[in-house]
């Protein structure tokens, strides 16, 4: 994948991978095996029939590979760059078993932009599909997993209305995703081709604030899916975590992806600014967060991981493009301690050295801690990126709702069904913190049984 230079990268927000032009596009698509048995749509969570897309990209029939990617994925150029294909489609590839994989993902995005350059409309007309338009379905939070619950509903003729809780429509897409990975317009043309298809959108709605679930069905909803995401910033606990110029990495990417900190004060949403920052954290939000922080004018940016380089949770891909860009990452430390500057503001962070151990329960080497030995960084920004919970505001507010110990959502692992009839939820309010994909997947799902209960 062609890639900006990573000295000039790391000082824009402009997508840093650039796609495939036509040529690589048929050379990457003529290594294809063309598998009878399909592995790879056995490895992805949508189910795209990956060999038809990829011998019509083949066959030099760009549009027509993008029809048949939509026929199962509502946001293609979405998954084209953010879905983790090495562990999924690409990862059983038969081509992968003794060379590189075939390069799904670089493919999915190429025919997704393509098409987006041809300006397609896409709506429902079928009679059948007009038949049911009488029935309505509530989609709470317009994530990932609420968009594709969305485009699958409104593509069976349901009356679907989005409730999102900000002032833009994507979740994790827009607030999570920085612009360099994902562009914000490429979130925008989905949900455009879903307004097409009818699907309505109605921001700053917090369900359970602005409205309850009981006012939904109320107001003639006939189900509800719950999308929200696991949007409760997770802290350590540490000394010092209450200074200023310590974040979540939800708030740190909020303020500067969605509300657009890094152009204050065009955009009257400021980040404190940054000289020395530390990123706490091994996975994608970590890198996101570190490498923003570097596109922030910092002249250092440390990623602190308590565990080792392999064993870092991340994609590969943007582990690799944080090295380039100049991302300082110190392996086997833990931070014990963010230090007072005596004004009530960070000036540094302490951290103890690690070692790994004997093995854990997953059978991985404990991390432990070398007694009395430490390494403080001088920072003025300390951004905590361990991952989220499950936010209570909307689930405390139905009390009927069955959640498991930690506070997502139990469903019905075949249908998506909840506790409560005709109430369906997926994604990372029932899972956990997951990707993209996955709860894409979980909103497929649950929007075929919407589709099956409201079709008896």
């Amino acid at each position: 994948m062609p890639k900006q230079d990573a000295v000039a990268r790391a000082a824009n927000f402009d997508e840093v991978a650039l796609g495939y032009s036509p040529e690589q596009a048929l050379t990457e698509a003529g290594r294809c095996l063309f598998c009878k048995d399909k592995p790879c749509v056995a490895g992805c969570p949508v189910g795209i029939d990956i060999p038809a897309f990829i011998e019509l990209v083949k066959d030099n029939k760009f549009f027509e590979a993008y029809l048949k990617i939509k026929e199962t994925n509502c946001l293609p150029a979405v998954c084209g760059r953010v879905c983790p294909q090495e562990d999924q489609c690409e990862l059983v590839c038969t081509m992968g078993k003794r060379f590189e994989p075939v390069a799904i993902g670089y493919l999915e995005r190429f025919v997704a932009d393509f098409a987006y350059k041809q300006n397609p409309v896409e709506t429902s007309s079928s009679d059948a599909v007009k038949q049911r338009a009488a029935k309505k379905v509530a989609v709470i939070g317009s994530g990932p997993g609420g968009l594709t619950a969305a485009g699958e509903l409104a593509g069976a003729g349901f009356g679907v209305t989005v409730f999102e809780a900000l002032h833009d429509a994507g979740g994790v897409l827009v607030y999570g995703i920085p612009e360099f990975r994902l562009p914000k317009e490429i979130v925008r043309k989905e949900v455009e081709n879903l307004k097409k298809a009818g699907v309505d959108f109605k921001f700053g709605y917090v369900i359970g604030n602005t409205k309850t679930i009981k006012q939904l069905f109320s107001e003639g909803y006939d189900a509800i899916y719950i999308g929200i995401g696991a949007g409760l910033p997770k802290f350590m606990g540490l000394p010092g975590e209450n200074l200023n110029g310590v974040y979540s990495a939800n708030e740190f990417l909020t303020r500067t992806n969605l509300m657009k900190a890094y152009r204050f004060p065009e955009y009257v949403t400021p980040v404190k600014k940054i000289r020395n920052a530390a990123v706490i954290g091994g996975g994608n939000v970590a890198m996101d967060s570190c490498r923003c922080a570097l596109r922030m004018k910092a002249e250092n940016v440390y990623n602190i991981y308590r565990r080792s380089r392999k064993e870092m949770p991340a994609r590969e891909e943007e582990i690799v493009n944080a090295q380039e860009e100049g991302i300082k990452f110190n392996f086997l430390v833990n931070p014990v301690e963010i230090i007072d500057d005596g004004k009530g503001f960070v000036s540094a962070i302490k951290c103890s050295k690690m070692e790994l151990g004997e093995p854990d329960e997953s059978g991985r080497r404990r991390p432990v801690v070398i007694p009395g030995e430490f390494l403080t960084f001088e920072v003025d920004t300390v951004v905590i990126a361990v991952g989220a919970g499950a936010n209570p505001l909307l689930t405390s507010t139905v009390k009927e709702l069955k959640l498991n110990q930690w506070g997502y959502i139990e469903t019905e692992l075949e249908t998506m069904e909840t506790s409560i009839k005709n109430i369906f939820a997926g994604g990372d309010i029932v899972t956990g913190s997951a990707t993209v994909i996955s709860a894409m997947g979980a909103g497929k799902k649950a929007a075929r049984s919407i589709i099956r209960r409201l079709s008896e």
